[in-house]
């Protein structure tokens, strides 16, 4: 498996969210950081969509965020204040 082109592309990888979590051959680590990659890109498509720049794959945030938490991993920037993009 390549992981570099996983981290730039989750989706070109993994089938879900969840076939990453169920990857053997990644550390929980690199589980994580794909995740985050992959949840980057959905709020970046939700935000796409709301100013009709829509079009994309359909929405898979919650599948990602469900698969992070199944890592004991909480979203990206859940104790800061909150963007679409999940930051500051």
């Amino acid at each position: 498996m390549d992981v570099e082109k996983a981290l730039l592309d989750p989706a070109s990888v993994f089938v879900s969210p969840g076939a990453v979590v169920e990857d053997d051959s990644l550390t929980r680590d690199q589980k994580v950081e794909v995740l985050r990659r992959w949840e980057y890109d959905a709020r970046e498509l939700e935000v796409a969509e709301e100013e009709n720049m829509g079009g994309g794959p359909p929405d898979i945030l919650g599948e990602v965020l469900d698969a992070l938490h199944r890592l004991g991993s909480g979203a990206a920037g859940e104790s800061q204040s909150p963007t679409k993009q999940g930051g500051t």
